[in-house]
């Protein structure tokens, strides 16, 4: 019987070094991962790269850190190649990359466009693409997209359209996928409690956002916390393997579709 544990299992998180993919990291070594291998984008994330190799080596695990513009032509092909020479084998790839936006579409330049398309959309794509020729078979991909996809807002037209077309690749790789038992879904967050967020948003926004989950005031910030999502990842990458095709929405009831 094919087993789902995450135990003994090889792990790619792209941006793995910091806030939802450095827990996300460190919670897969301490559930039993053989080795995680952890993305990082820039030079600045080193440091924190490096603390989060430390902590997954830590709990047990093997770590490696790699640093790529995924955005460079070649690079999402030559980062599961790097991983295969370091892991010798691929059971689950999550990206956690992204890139956010909010502006008018009336103010937005195609400069503006290319970029946001560039990492939300086209490096997505390419790691599923080459996530399916990597993984083992019973292997685990997973995209973080986000809770915008339920939403009817302004001012996130890049952000959520270039996220969008992401369930759409999930839905198609996970037919395409499936007849190697490699399940494929997205978890959508809600307005989360990192600096992806906050950079974005005016205090009035954020006290909105703050109060806008039915499960609002049972958090500590209001927000979807990164604790919140790491359980719903472990699980879509381990028992959770049933679901497939499938983004899920995890905000607290911030929205739904």
């Amino acid at each position: 019987m094919t087993t789902h544990s995450i135990t003994g299992k090889t792990v790619l998180i792209t941006g793995g070094a910091k806030n939802l993919g450095g827990q996300i990291a460190r919670d897969l070594a301490r559930q039993g991962a053989r080795t995680v291998v952890i993305h990082y984008h820039s030079p600045q994330s080193e440091a924190a790269a490096k603390a989060t190799v430390q902590a997954v080596q830590h709990a047990g695990a093997q770590a490696f850190a790699l640093q790529a513009d995924l955005t460079r032509t070649g690079a999402v092909s030559e980062l599961f190649e790097n991983t295969l020479k370091l892991a010798g084998s691929l059971d689950i790839a999550i990206n956690t990359v992204g890139k956010v936006l909010k502006k008018p579409i009336a103010d937005t330049t195609d400069e503006d466009y290319d970029a946001m398309f560039a990492i939300n959309t086209k490096v997505a794509y390419q790691f599923i693409r080459e996530a399916g020729k990597h993984l083992n078979d019973n292997g685990k991909l997973l995209s973080i997209v986000t809770s915008l996809l339920g939403a009817y807002t302004p001012f996130y037209s890049t952000y959520a359209g270039a996220k969008a077309a992401v369930e759409h690749f999930t839905r198609a790789a996970s037919k395409e996928l499936g007849g190697r038992g490699i399940s494929v879904n997205a978890i959508g967050p809600g307005p989360m409690d990192t600096p992806f967020f906050y950079g974005q948003e005016e205090p009035e926004a954020v006290a909105y956002h703050k109060s806008a989950a039915a499960l609002s005031p049972f958090s500590q910030t209001g927000l979807t916390e990164v604790e919140d999502i790491v359980p719903h990842v472990r699980f879509m990458v381990s028992d959770g393997w049933w679901m497939t095709g499938q983004t899920i929405l995890v905000n607290g009831g911030y929205t739904t579709k």
